[in-house]
Order: structure tokens, then sequence, then C-alpha cells
């Protein structure tokens, strides 16, 4: 290992059998990007193109995608570059000029949530709706605690990596930020009261430093700690405790959103709660960059009373266009209901795996939403799940680990993954587990 920072499922410099060409490609990257950019896998990918599930390597070898988010629909999915395409041959502009396509938008994707959070506003990554919801969060409260889980992640901005503690020890989080345990889903029914008291116990943590509670923010199926969907429901006592403490909550549906779980397009309302405030990213434009924030109007009032909000690139003409196209999508294909079927299907058949190979331990998901532990007993074996992830990259799947022991395989396809290809991720990682056990 080298001295600077790894993370699960990452290429060591100067290890892995890299052919002489991709070792070249490792080089000028090093060279061009410097020391904090990572690769995974033990042998990195030299990938060249994608199609639906699909990724293809410079040797035209296909990859079965079991990771990517990025490519909610698919990728290169035609209707959404052609719609791409189009917009940008036509007008390609910013939000001070008025124009249908960030109107039309707004407009239809506000119809997907609860009619109490009735604004939208526009950024292009995840990392920066979330940094700006922090800063309406700290006008609409005077606070600024930050609350959040063990190994959440939330972004990578100076503020918000601040609270992202999944970046490692070499990120520090704020004095400002408090910690609390992952829910534990194998408390069942005292899941939502048991996270609830580990918020509370932060809120009375802050005040008593003198720290006015802002924020208790959540990625809504814990993508970071583990995959925690379950039970269904366990939120609503913690958005409760941070109301009562004069915070918000705010749902990251950054990973869960836009039709993963299967079971409508936001992974809060599997909760029954609604947030204060929304923030999305990645799947939102099928890899194009548009993200955002949707929030009550009473939330951003005080902040856009004192303050105008303006983003060069954040729900331009060509953004909007985009992502209107990534919802045509997830309606015509009918992929909410897919994730639906096809994550049951999935995850039935991790099921009937782990009764035959110990070393697969508990399977949880929502959706295509899908989190395996890999275990030596019951103790988490992070070593085994590297060797697995790498082992699977061997058999052309791509898929990582997750957790705050790195022993949680990350199962999260594109939304237009079908029971032929979960048959084949299953076949393929029968094959590993033999060969491994």
């Amino acid at each position: 290992m080298t001295a600077r920072e790894a993370m699960p499922n990452a290429y060591v410099p100067g290890q892995g059998n890299l052919s002489e060409g991709d070792a070249a490609l490792v080089a000028r990257r090093e060279r061009a990007l410097g020391p904090a950019y990572r690769l995974f896998y033990e042998t990195p990918l030299h990938l060249v193109r994608g199609e639906g599930v699909w990724l293809y390597d410079a040797a035209g070898e296909a990859y079965l995608d079991t990771y990517n988010n990025v490519a909610s629909v698919g990728h290169c999915h035609p209707r959404v570059v052609a719609a791409m395409a189009g917009q940008a041959a036509t007008f390609a502009s910013h939000t001070r000029y008025l124009h249908e396509a960030v109107l039309d938008y707004s407009e239809r994707l506000l119809a997907t949530v609860p009619a109490a959070l009735s604004h939208m506003m526009f950024t292009c990554t995840g990392s920066e709706a979330n940094d700006l919801a922090l800063r309406i969060a700290r006008e609409h409260t005077g606070g600024t605690g930050i609350i959040v889980t063990e190994n959440a992640y939330h972004g990578v901005t100076l503020a918000v990596s601040g609270f992202s503690p999944s970046l490692g020890p070499g990120v520090p989080l704020g004095e400002h930020v408090r910690t609390v345990p992952a829910p534990d889903p194998a408390l069942g029914a005292r899941t939502g009261a048991v996270f609830a008291a580990g918020v509370q116990a932060a809120i009375d943590d802050l005040t008593r430093h003198g720290i006015r509670p802002a924020v208790l923010i959540v990625d809504t199926i814990f993508s970071s700690d583990g995959v925690i969907p379950d039970p269904a429901g366990f939120l609503a006592p913690a958005a409760e405790a941070i109301r009562a403490a004069g915070g918000l909550f705010i749902a990251d549906e950054v990973q869960p959103g836009f039709g993963r779980t299967g079971a409508g397009m936001w992974g809060f309302a599997r909760h029954g709660v609604v947030p204060d405030m929304v923030s999305l990213g990645k799947p939102m434009g099928n890899g194009y960059p548009v993200a955002g924030l949707i929030l009550r109007p009473e939330v951003v009032a005080r902040f856009g009373a004192k303050g105008r909000y303006f983003n060069t690139f954040g729900g331009n003409a060509v953004a909007a266009t985009t992502a209107a196209a990534v919802l045509d999508v997830i309606e015509d294909e009918g992929l909410i209901e897919n994730a639906r079927l096809t994550g049951a299907y999935l995850a039935e058949g991790l099921r009937t795996l782990a009764t035959r190979f110990p070393a697969l331990g508990p399977i949880r998901g929502a959706g295509l939403f899908v989190g395996a532990d890999i275990v030596d007993g019951d103790a988490p074996d992070a070593a085994l799940t590297h060797r697995v992830v790498n082992a699977l990259r061997q058999a052309r799947v791509l898929i990582s680990a997750t957790g705050a022991s790195a022993n949680t395989l990350k199962i999260r396809p594109p939304l237009v993954f079908a029971r032929d290809h979960a048959d084949i991720f299953l076949d393929r990682f029968e094959t590993v587990l033999k060969a491994l056990s």
C-alpha cells in the first residue's frame, strides 16, 4: 500500500495486471490529474463505450454493469442522447432568460412529490445541491449543527465533505457535525425508535455545546452505511426529533431517487415522511450534469429575500430538456415497476445463493438497490469482499463495496436491468463464490 488514503476496491499504484498501454494511461493520469484521484479495481478497466446495462473495454469485451446509477435509464439511452443533442443544437443558456424548458420540467417533477414541496432550485451536482441546502437551512433555522450517520456520504464541496464521514479520516468533520449510528434493521419494529434516540442524543450534544441544530440529512436508503431500506417507516421519528429541535429534515435522494427503490419515485416516500428539502443528483440526467433541490417554500423564503441565487449551468435549457427525457423513459418504459419486480427477483436469487454459501450473509434491498453482506461467521469480512469484487470484475461484472466495514456488495444497476441480466449476474456470482470458497 502507498501512504495515500485508500478506498475500498481501489487500484494501488504499481500493482495490478496492467497491459503496457493501460500502464501508460495510468502514468498519464498521475502526471495530469495529480494524486487525489482513484481508480476502481486491482486492475483498472479501460472502458470506451456503453449501451444499456453493458460497458465495453478497449478490446471489445462486454461488462455487465451492476453498480452504476449515473446512467440510471441505461448507458447512452438513445432518447436521452437525442434530446440532449437536439436542445444543444437549438439553444443552450442559463435561467436568467425566460425559457419554457426549465419551467416545464420543474412543474412536472414537482408533481411527483407531496404538495408541501413546491419549489425547485437547480445545481449541476448532488454535492452542490447539498451545499445549497445547508446554506438555506442555516438561514432558515439560525443554526449550524448538522447530524449525519457514521459512514454517510453527501458530497465533496468544502462544506459538504465536512459532513461526509465515509470520505475517511483524511477529510475531517466540522466541529458543528455530529454522527449517529446507522439504523439497525435487526431491531425490527424498534429500528425507528432507536435511530431517533441516537438523533436526539446528537441534538442534545450540539445544544450542550452551544450549537443550534440546523439539519438532519440522510440518504434515505443509507447507501454508504451498508444499504438499509427496512423496515419501511423507521425514519419518521427521527424527522420529528430534528423538527422539534428547530432543525430541518433533508432527504438526500441522489442514490435512491428516480424510481430506484421500485416503490414510487422517491426513497423518502417509503417512510411516510415529507422532508423539508430533497436533494437530487446523478440519475436526474442519465450522465448529463444536472441536479437540484426540491423544497418547502417557507424554508427558502428568508434566503431568497436576502440574496439572489444563480448557477450558470444549473437548470440551463439543455439540462432541463435532458432531465425531461429521463422522466419520459422512466414513465414510458415502466422502469419503476421493473425496479420492483426485477429487484425482488434478484434479491430472492441472492438469498437462495446464501443458503449454499456461508460467506454470503444478510441480503437487504428495495427495488434495484440491493446490499449483500460478505461475512466470516457473524463477522464482516472486508478482505473476502475485496476478493469477490475483483473476481467479479475478472468475470466481467462490475460491482463495488460499501458499509462501515467495507463488506457490503453494493448492487445498483441501471433501471433497465431485466431478469435475464439478473440471471447472468447470479450465475457469474455463483461461479465466483465457488472459486473463493
